[in-house]
């Protein structure tokens, strides 16, 4: 195995795409009050552990909207990244469907 002095990559590194992918949501905005933040409503199903029956879990996220395009009732997609507020960890990475 090459060590990496050559240039190479070295043994136990991985090449091509980073091996922890940022999380990707989508959700309905519920609130735009705020300047350059959205709360958005992500609704994940799951199977209840000892019923199996299957339950709605709602996770409100606070979302960076830089130009401030998303609307209450888009469906939009986000994106983790570095923290960015005391409670803000996603931006806005698309809008999926406006409000109608």
């Amino acid at each position: 195995m090459p060590d990496g002095d050559d240039g190479t990559t070295p043994a136990g590194a991985t090449t091509g795409s980073r091996p922890n992918r940022r999380k990707v949501r989508e959700g309905m905005v519920v609130s735009d009050k705020m300047t350059a933040t959205v709360v958005v409503a992500v609704v994940e199903r799951v199977r209840h552990p000892r019923y199996g029956k299957t339950v709605q879990r709602t996770k409100r996220l606070y979302v960076h909207d830089a130009e401030g395009s998303a609307r209450v009732g888009d469906r939009v997609r986000v994106v983790e990244t570095r923290p960015l507020s005391k409670l803000k960890r996603w931006r806005v990475a698309e809008i999926v469907e406006r409000a109608r």
